[in-house]
């Protein structure tokens, strides 16, 4: 029951992955690495959300927990949630979330809005990967920053980097701009100078926006679908600058990625980008303002890469995996002394 789990004893977290593959996102498996020190870590299955033993349960992107293709299998998960929630109501454990980013990226339905809704009101504890991320006023909050990578990958040797070599790496999605990087790159003057776009679009349409933009200038590379580690390795190896042109940039993975690996960023200036580059180094994180211009990637690039390294101690998973402990004791204490009808 939620509230009784006593100090000492180690607690039951069940994450929201439901299994740890050779393509699971590495912040997850490195968060879940990084509890086992200190906590007994379940991966996510219905039944085991449902009915089974855990003090508290941790999830990133709700939406991924119910959401489907199929509007009946949609449904089906919705009524889940909604038994889930009830539990979580009986006191039988606590919920904390991670604010993975400040809204979602694309547009939902109500059934959808809905349940979202109500887990967002049965969150007992938010996690914040930094100090600028909005959030209900009222809500219990604690900030817990985006580990870094550079264990993840530390046994892997980096190629060096190529002069002039952009690189776009992610999830290709509307919100993050990437037809507007191209389009600006071709405006780029430099000969020499090249773009490397990888991964995966979604939607379809923005493979083809992107063909017909790289058709008309051969300095850009267009590689789409899945990157396992050697390519991620390579690409990022040989890239001297790395563009996030994301149209709300508040939290990125490929940012801290990018950064674990010793290479530098250019994103928008905004108060989260302003942050890291207090944090890890300005030299770091190169930011502009307004839409993005081949002139802005033309003094990006030519600036290089620094010396040294930046600073990632903030962002080590022995610490961040203690803080996350921390966290779950706060939302058991809190949960303990919720009312029902919350």
């Amino acid at each position: 029951m939620a509230g009784t789990a006593r100090a000492g004893r180690r607690l039951i977290v069940l994450q929201s992955v439901r299994e740890l593959r050779d393509t699971t996102n590495p912040y997850l498996v490195q968060l879940v690495q990084a509890l086992k020190r200190s906590a007994d870590v379940r991966l996510f299955s219905w039944p085991r959300a449902i009915l089974g033993r855990w003090d508290v349960l941790h999830v990133h992107w709700p939406e991924l927990l119910f959401v489907r293709e199929s509007r009946l299998r949609t449904l089906v998960g919705a009524a889940l949630c909604l038994a889930l929630e009830l539990r979580l109501r009986l006191g039988r454990g606590a919920l904390v979330r991670t604010a993975h980013n400040v809204r979602p990226h694309e547009g939902r339905g109500r059934l959808v809005e809905f349940i979202l809704a109500r887990l967002d009101r049965a969150t007992d504890v938010w996690v914040l990967l930094n100090d600028t991320t909005p959030i209900a006023a009222a809500a219990e909050r604690v900030v817990i920053p985006h580990g870094h990578y550079a264990d993840w990958y530390a046994s892997r040797e980096l190629p060096t980097p190529r002069e002039g070599r952009l690189l776009f790496f992610g999830l290709i999605r509307a919100y993050k701009n990437v037809p507007a990087l191209a389009r600006s790159f071709t405006t780029v003057p430099d000969a020499a100078a090249s773009l490397h776009i990888v991964g995966r679009p979604d939607p379809a349409a923005l493979a083809e926006e992107l063909r017909s933009i790289a058709d008309g200038d051969e300095r850009i590379q267009l590689t789409f679908g899945y990157a396992d580690d050697d390519q991620l390795i390579r690409e990022f190896g040989e890239a001297s600058l790395v563009a996030l042109p994301y149209r709300d940039l508040h939290n990125s993975g490929a940012m801290l990625l990018a950064l674990s690996l010793g290479r530098p960023v250019l994103v928008p200036d905004n108060p989260a980008t302003a942050a890291i580059a207090e944090e890890v180094g300005e030299a770091w994180v190169r930011r502009y303002q307004g839409e993005l211009t081949g002139e802005t990637l033309s003094e990006a690039l030519a600036a290089g890469t620094p010396a040294g390294a930046p600073d990632l101690s903030r962002r080590s998973w022995l610490l961040l995996g203690e803080a996350h402990v921390a966290a779950y004791r706060r939302a058991l204490a809190k949960r303990a002394h919720r009312p029902y009808s919350e």
